[in-house]
């Protein structure tokens, strides 16, 4: 099994690294890995899921301090109990301290007291679920509200998670009197040799049901499709993730329900393209506009607007409209719309429009060669010859 990296370096980051620079750092390794750029390249799309992965920890405050304190072991659900240490005192899936030593050396061999505990028995939390939406340029600039479609188990409403019939409920198991484990001990040299298994006739339950739901056959979960409303806030970006509190899977035996995932993609824009909360395009200009300047048409994300163009503009030349970029996830304040203006050279000329042309060519000596006299001058002394 692969070990998995550092998630400060997935990321590229250091360990004092600010939430901006985190945030920073995760945009743009996301759309540098993201599968639609990157399409059939498996490489990139486990890069994609790593940084993924990183970013979700690094982001949440209560996550990263678990992380800086315990690494990855404190998200594996293989050590010590699932979801990482919650304090040195806490080993939850080994029952504790005693069901350790009562595995090992038997029950009381060592003068080590058992709980006989079983962690089944107990407070399960569902599991976590994720779903992929396509979101529109403008949804993601303005924020939205969405319906997705969730398949997933949810409580039995028919017997109330019980899964027995018409409450009639559950027996205690005779087999394992309810502890949903079996001991056997076993005398040896070194004490007694206590092996604890599941037990059989309850699969470690504990307990028994005799007359199990009809809907959810006694499992006390069905599946069905829930219809959720997602308000998708105005600033998201492609890559970010949305998490829904409850709304993964439900959990066993009273233990609170997993969360909901919402990864987003973002469709691209005709005209615009995104940084951060900037937008950029570009807006085609006539050869007489640009030259004489007046007034041009721009697009923004909320209609046309009128802008002075300065006389003698140059193909080329980056203008920015203040506050007509997207929304600001963090801060409550819009970033810019800069626009490129690019010259049209009309390709096709009618007999008056080239000798309208050849006048302006001629009053301005451009007929004479002075430009190019002026280019090659700057040329020569560029070069000292």
């Amino acid at each position: 099994m692969a070990t998995k990296r550092d998630y400060y370096e997935v990321l590229e980051v250091d360990k004092s690294a600010s939430e901006d620079d985190i945030k920073k750092a995760y945009r743009k390794l996301a759309k540098k890995y993201h599968p639609d750029v990157n399409q059939g390249n498996k490489d990139a799309e486990n890069k994609f899921k790593e940084i993924n992965e990183a970013y979700e920890v690094l982001s949440d405050k209560d996550k990263r301090a678990k992380y800086d304190q315990f690494g990855h072991s404190a998200f594996d659900p293989n050590s010590f109990g699932g979801g990482g240490f919650e304090g040195f005192g806490n080993f939850s899936g080994f029952g504790g301290f005693g069901d350790i030593f009562d595995t090992i050396f038997g029950d009381g061999g060592f003068g080590f007291s058992t709980s006989g505990r079983s962690r089944k028995s107990g407070p399960q939390r569902g599991s976590d679920l994720k779903y992929e939406l396509e979101i529109e340029f403008e949804a993601a600039a303005f924020g939205a509200k969405k319906e997705i479609n969730i398949a997933r188990n949810e409580t039995c409403t028919v017997c109330s998670g019980t899964g027995a019939k018409d409450g009639s409920g559950a027996e205690t198991c005779k087999t394992c009197g309810g502890t949903g484990e079996v001991r056997h001990i076993q005398n040896s040299p070194f004490g007694r040799i206590v092996n604890v298994r599941p037990c059989e006739q309850c699969h470690g339950e504990g307990k028994i049901i005799k007359n199990p739901c009809t809907t959810c056959l006694g499992r006390g979960i069905v599946r069905k499709t829930r219809k959720i409303t997602l308000d998708v806030p105005a600033g998201v970006d492609n890559g970010s993730i949305l998490t829904l509190r409850g709304e993964g899977e439900p959990g066993l035996k009273g233990g609170p329900n997993g969360d909901l995932y919402i990864y987003l993609k973002v469709r691209p824009h005709k005209i615009f393209k995104r940084e951060g909360s900037d937008l950029f395009c570009e807006v085609p200009v006539t050869f007489a506009q640009a030259a004489l300047g007046g007034k041009i048409n721009v697009p923004t994300l909320e209609g046309n607007t009128d802008y002075s163009l300065e006389e003698g503009t140059q193909t080329g030349t980056t203008f920015k409209l203040r506050g007509q970029g997207v929304q600001n996830l963090k801060r409550n304040t819009k970033g810019d719309l800069y626009f490129t203006v690019k010259v049209q050279i009309p390709k096709k000329l009618n007999e008056k429009q080239r000798d309208l042309l050849r006048q302006f060519a001629d009053a301005s000596g451009e007929n004479t060669g002075d430009l190019g006299k002026s280019f090659f001058g700057k040329v020569k002394d560029a070069f000292g010859k």
